[in-house]
């Protein structure tokens, strides 16, 4: 059976995109953001969406459609974008709801500061998402890809993401395309691992 053919975009500034885009990084960030925002996620990160220059901005994010359907995502950035940006978009966006974000926030502050800790040179992939039913056609694959090629093109010199310590599906997808883990978190002798971060020199 042939496979069906993947075209990469990247994302527009519509509202519609931005909801695609919360939709795959609440998959990937396994329903984090729905936490974080609540009910109203998805329509909270599509108006942060809309907005330049920050982390979940549409202007770090391709899509990989299928038929003119999209099925798959990938948002990334480089640590000198990381360092610039800020979470006011999506605490403007959130509106009455930023309390809610704010207590997350606090209550999450080590992962958090996890998430800050990308390394001068790096291209942080940040959330990559293929739809459940086609992740057996290559799509990951050809995220990556772009993901690299863009990464190239930025200047960056290494490549990094986190992935969680249950998903042993995804951290042996990045082995086998030559990612190592460097470290764990939590890195406690009373905690388990909840999440590795990964890196591969470009």
């Amino acid at each position: 059976m042939n496979q069906p053919s993947v075209t990469l975009r990247a994302a527009n500034p519509t509202f519609d995109d931005g909801l695609a885009c919360a939709h795959y990084a609440n998959e990937a960030s396994e329903g984090f953001m729905q936490v974080m925002f609540g009910r109203r996620y998805e329509e909270i990160i599509a108006n942060a969406f809309l907005q330049p220059d920050h982390d979940s901005s549409y202007q770090n994010v391709t899509f990989a459609e299928c038929d003119n359907t999209i099925v798959g995502m990938i948002l990334a950035y480089t640590e000198a974008q990381h360092r610039r940006s800020s979470r006011e978009p999506q605490r403007k966006a959130a509106g009455r709801l930023r309390l809610r974000m704010r207590i997350v926030e606090v209550l999450l502050a080590p992962l958090m500061r996890l998430n800050d800790s990308i390394e001068e040179g790096d291209f942080y992939l940040h959330f990559v998402a293929v739809d459940r039913e086609r992740r057996a056609a290559g799509i990951g694959s050809v995220l990556l890809d772009a993901f690299e090629d863009q990464a190239r093109a930025s200047g960056s010199t290494r490549l990094s993401l986190d992935v969680s310590v249950r998903n042993e599906v995804a951290r042996r997808f990045y082995e086998h395309r030559g990612w190592n883990v460097e470290s764990e978190w939590p890195n406690s002798w009373f905690m388990p691992s909840l999440s590795v971060r990964m890196a591969r020199p470009l």
